[in-house]
């Protein structure tokens, strides 16, 4: 995890010094906000979304001349995901007695964003949408069990909460993880500040945990770690989704960097052929 991070910070670094060079309009910004999390778990489990889930990260955009083929440029976030279900909900007769079983996930996530874009209030503000393939790497993990049944016992008797580190191994959990990405936003630009606001929604594609065919039976899991995982069989599928409204301060490494609006393609020549008699 640690050489992860340093490659990480390398190239972050590299490409902040090989910008600062070139003259076209490349923009260094750094992002923060909050959202919601949550997961599609299949076969369908009584669910409930994860409010104020965090997201921080450095971001790099690149904007070409010609004025209708939009942006392109990396993220690298760092952000919270997980999920929220009710392992028994069938044992319980109203909703609001349900007990909640929660997952939250640190993860860092690298988009690779297209960004469709226009120029309003001569050239001061930048209003777009983004399109993005995502990976992400899943390093931490923590969790909080509320149900009592979990515990291998069906009389109700027990701890009623556990929460703690949640042991992520290699045979059912997921590290790796990739989905799509979608958002739209605004940025204020001031000479070559820009402040801006955006929002995002990270479809997974990925499930955090490992399907039946490669890890089916958690009676291990029900001996040793019963408050941390409550499934007795593991989910087919568990993709992760997450909502962000986030904050943005970006740098444009050129005073101008506008070229995209007064842009022509430069004609070519025609080219007269005539034929001898």
């Amino acid at each position: 995890m640690k050489r992860f991070i340093k490659i990480v910070c390398l190239a972050v670094f590299a490409l902040t010094v090989n910008i600062v060079t070139v003259k076209a309009q490349h923009v260094v910004a750094v992002t923060s906000g909050c959202g919601m999390a949550m997961s599609r778990l299949y076969p369908t489990q009584e669910t409930k979304p994860i409010w104020g889930t965090w997201q921080a990260g450095v971001s790099w955009r690149y904007y070409s001349l010609p004025r209708f083929v939009g942006g392109i440029g990396v993220d690298i976030d760092w952000m919270q995901r997980g999920f929220s279900y009710a392992p028994y909900a069938s044992i319980y007769e109203d909703k609001k007695d349900y007990k909640f079983y929660r997952r939250n996930v640190n993860t860092i996530m690298i988009p690779l964003v297209w960004q469709p874009h226009f120029y309003m209030i001569n050239n001061h503000l930048r209003v777009y949408i983004e399109a993005a393939v995502t990976f992400s790497y899943n390093f931490a993990s923590t969790f909080e069990n509320k149900e009592p049944y979990t515990f291998g016992s069906l009389t109700g008797q027990g701890l009623t909460v556990v929460a703690g580190k949640y042991q992520m191994r290699s045979e059912r959990d997921n590290r790796f993880g990739y989905g799509l990405s979608g958002g739209v936003g605004f940025d204020v630009l001031i000479k070559q500040l820009e402040f801006g606001v955006r929002a995002r929604y990270d479809f997974g594609y990925s499930d955090i945990l490992k399907n039946r065919n490669k890890y089916y039976d958690n009676a291990l899991d029900q001996k040793n770690y019963p408050a941390q995982n409550p499934f007795w069989y593991t989910p087919l599928r568990s993709p992760l989704d997450n909502i962000t409204i986030s904050l943005r301060v970006g740098w444009r490494f050129n005073k101008a960097g506008f070229d995209e609006w007064s842009y022509k393609p430069p004609k070519k020549d025609k080219e007269i052929i005539k034929f001898a008699l």
